[in-house]
């Protein structure tokens, strides 16, 4: 009786999750207007992968969690306004905007 219990925990512990499907996204090519549509969950994680790939590229080590969510409301906003805009091109300006300032 065990046996079989084992085998059984093994193989559902080793079968992938059906609702799991990988999904690759080429950041390039999202719109302004498809980020204005995405749902809060997708918009949400978007935004923190910006937001990790910018800081990435400029070694920044840590993060200011007031100034995330200020950026994410105003790319939010110009999105919201520019719907043909590309994502990555909006916040790559921003970043050199910011960047000129300081």
């Amino acid at each position: 009786m065990k046996k079989p219990a084992m085998c059984l925990a093994a193989a559902l512990a080793l079968t992938p999750a059906a609702g799991w499907a990988q999904v690759s996204i080429d950041m390039n090519r999202i719109s302004c207007g498809q980020l204005v549509a995405m749902s809060p969950d997708d918009a949400s994680l978007t935004a923190a992968w910006l937001s990790g790939w910018f800081n990435q590229k400029n070694n920044y080590t840590w993060i200011d969690l007031r100034a995330y969510h200020r950026n994410v409301a105003s790319v939010a906003q110009f999105c919201a306004a520019n719907p043909n805009e590309m994502v990555m091109t909006v916040v790559q300006r921003a970043m050199l905007a910011n960047q000129q300032k300081q």
